[in-house]
């Protein structure tokens, strides 16, 4: 006589987690904290649309362009060029060295990755338009305050953003290089810089992207490129020259982006 088969064994479906109180605390406290600073800062709302008439006026004044001010608007906004240029260049050479003393893994030591990681931090805290400020009133206006002024913004963004890309490189070349006999330079050297290369010029590509924008703005305190004109126009309220100096920024910043990112698919 067979014997029956045992009976399969019945799955019991885990419970359902409990709703986490995080969420709705979290949403409640944002609303609170965004009402009250509303509040402090006398966001009002009716003056708004009051103003709205004055406004949609000074927008229809941009957008009447006038086309004929394109001439004036060429050495400025070839000079922005060299400014990102040069500023790209060097700062994200100077990041290069920064960002591996920066990183857990090419390090020195402990106590070199935590003066490094303190001065970037510093460099950071800083934004360019202060930065270009500082070197207006130090070096009087021109391209070369913005060119230091940007060299330091992108001192702190590539040894940050590439600092975290070597934490996650493969260890296991440099390991083989240490067991070879080679220093710790030539470790890094031979091989985590070729491991990075590809991110770092990708990198090098999105700062310079950066700069193009960056410059525009710190030119409105006098250190040069295309920011300058638009500082003397906004100044006279020459409201479809602002428009022509807008129109030709967002072409010019379309089109590096628009390469860019062609170049950064190829590399990475």
């Amino acid at each position: 006589m067979t014997k029956p088969a045992p009976a399969a064994p019945t799955t019991r479906r885990p419970s359902k987690p409990r709703p986490s109180l995080l969420l709705p605390l979290g949403l409640v406290a944002g609303v609170i904290f965004t009402l009250w600073a509303a509040w402090t800062i006398h966001f009002d709302v009716a003056r708004i649309a009051a103003n709205w008439d004055r406004g949609i006026t000074i927008i229809g004044e941009v957008l009447d362009v006038d086309w004929s001010f394109f001439p004036r608007t060429v050495e400025p906004m070839i000079q922005t060029f060299q400014i990102a240029i040069i500023a790209a260049i060097v700062g994200c050479a100077v990041a290069l060295p920064f960002a591996f003393i920066a990183s857990r893994v090419t390090a020195f030591n402990r106590w070199s990755m935590t003066l490094d990681r303190w001065v970037l931090n510093v460099i950071r805290a800083l934004p360019d338009l202060l930065y270009a400020m500082i070197f207006v009133a130090a070096l009087s206006v021109g391209p070369t305050a913005g060119i230091l002024a940007l060299i330091f913004f992108n001192l702190g963004v590539m040894a940050k953003l590439l600092s975290e890309t070597v934490d996650a490189v493969d260890t296991g070349p440099m390991e083989a290089a240490q067991a070879a006999g080679a220093t710790h330079v030539q470790t890094v050297r031979s091989s985590v810089l070729p491991q990075v290369l590809p991110n770092y010029v990708s990198f090098a590509l999105y700062i310079f992207e950066l700069n193009i924008r960056a410059s525009t703005v710190i030119g409105l305190t006098g250190a040069g490129g295309i920011g300058v004109l638009l500082g003397a126009q906004l100044a006279r309220f020459n409201f479809p020259q602002i428009g022509m100096i807008i129109v030709e920024i967002f072409v010019v910043v379309l089109l590096i982006e628009l390469a860019s990112n062609a170049l950064r698919r190829r590399l990475v």
